[in-house]
């Protein structure tokens, strides 16, 4: 625990109706929520209070790329500062394929700034909350390897891992990976008994290769829907297999330009929303102006519809989503009630990423990340008023 979160030991208060629900509840705080009662004599309000957002997925956020081991810790903290006002309390900064000495690099730099952010008693540490390493053990196809370089991609090697590992101070929490290698099932095993979720993502493999995977432990599927070939056996191929795995939870990006509205919904339906989770796979454009940008060695274009592409091609590249533009989008496109999007972006997400504290929701003992915001339901719009973060106010209007 951060001194930064006791060191006043003020209790705090903050007011606003459940989703889902009429009743107004106050919410007692300091770093932890001390109680959640609901007012028996509730003052008028249209304002909404939630956990805070958890992303697990996001390559770069408002200019800054965390996959650029040159990004200053001043860079990664505005970066972060700007996710505050989408309402993202804990994320996992996420590093995609690329040479062992780029990925580390960057897993270094990012533990650098976390490190420096928790010696300054900043609350970007704890937002900051682990790291996923997306690849390089994915497949060699395209399609499934998306935007990831074919150069460097490599059998899983947990050697490798443990460099990687070590390199970010033991932050690594999650590791996305395709079980078509042979290696896959002994790697995944290894990972989870090292306390790392593996997640599978990027693949072409079997439903064999996938069952076994899951059989090793992988417990999540990244993106699914995306990375994968523009044409597939109708009714037995890896997407189909994975939705029917309950032992997998699913992420989805929830841009509409990712994955299409009747997908998305079939697919949320099939997994049922207990085992979905909304990531972003934000990427440095986010919340930037449409435009050319680098990401790390490859060229993308920001369009103004919200796409993120190879420059000349409709191949995507991450996204330019924000969370709180994914919970809206979610409520409209799987007509879904906003609870359930919310559960989706909060406590799904939590438990998919193993986040000690953030699983109960408003619970007493929780740590106290918290958004109040404005609901428009006949625009599906979620306005972000106030964030705070393990009981410090990191943004409000």
């Amino acid at each position: 625990m951060s001194d930064w979160r006791r060191a006043s030991g003020e209790r705090k208060t903050m007011v606003g109706r459940l989703p889902g629900s009429s009743a107004v509840v106050q919410i007692e705080y300091d770093g932890f929520l001390s109680s959640v009662d609901e007012l028996i004599r509730p003052p008028e309000t249209g304002e909404y209070v939630a956990p805070g957002f958890v992303d697990l997925q996001v390559n770069g956020f408002a200019g800054v790329d965390y996959n650029d081991p040159s990004s200053s810790a001043e860079q990664i903290a505005a970066s972060v500062q700007t996710m505050f006002t989408t309402g993202v309390t804990r994320f996992f900064p996420t590093i995609i394929t690329g040479s062992e000495e780029r990925m580390s690099g960057a897993l270094r730099n990012l533990t650098k700034a976390k490190r420096e952010f928790a010696q300054n008693g900043i609350p970007e540490a704890e937002a900051l909350e682990a790291f996923h390493v997306e690849g390089p053990h994915i497949s060699l196809d395209d399609g499934p390897r998306g935007a990831h370089s074919r150069e460097h991609v490599r059998p899983p090697n947990f050697d490798e891992f443990q460099r990687w590992q070590e390199a970010a101070d033991g932050n690594i929490r999650l590791v996305t990976i395709s079980p078509e290698w042979d290696e896959a099932p002994d790697y995944i095993g290894r990972l989870v008994r090292s306390g790392v979720v593996a997640s599978i993502g990027h693949t072409k493999a079997t439903g064999g290769q996938i069952a076994a995977a899951v059989s090793a432990g992988a417990s999540m599927s990244t993106h699914l829907g995306n990375a994968a070939h523009p044409t597939l056996p109708k009714i037995n191929n890896y997407i189909w297999q994975q939705l029917a795995e309950d032992r997998l939870a699913a992420g989805f990006i929830a841009d509409g330009i990712h994955i299409p509205e009747p997908f998305f919904r079939s697919a949320v339906r099939a997994k049922g929303v207990e085992r979905s989770v909304l990531v972003t796979d934000a990427v440095m454009p986010a919340m930037c102006e449409p435009g050319p940008y680098r990401l790390g060695q490859i060229d993308v274009e920001l369009r103004s519809n919200g796409s993120v592409v190879m420059p000349g091609t409709t191949r995507l590249a991450g996204s330019a989503l924000r969370m709180d533009h994914a919970i809206g989008n979610t409520v409209r496109m799987c007509q879904i009630s906003l609870r359930d999007a919310l559960t989706m972006a909060t406590t799904n997400a939590a438990r998919a990423g193993r986040i000690a504290g953030r699983q109960r929701g408003l619970s007493t003992g929780e740590k106290a990340d918290v958004v109040k915001f404005r609901w428009d339901e006949s625009a599906s719009r979620l306005t972000v008023l106030e964030t705070v973060v393990s009981g410090s106010k990191v943004y409000g209007i």
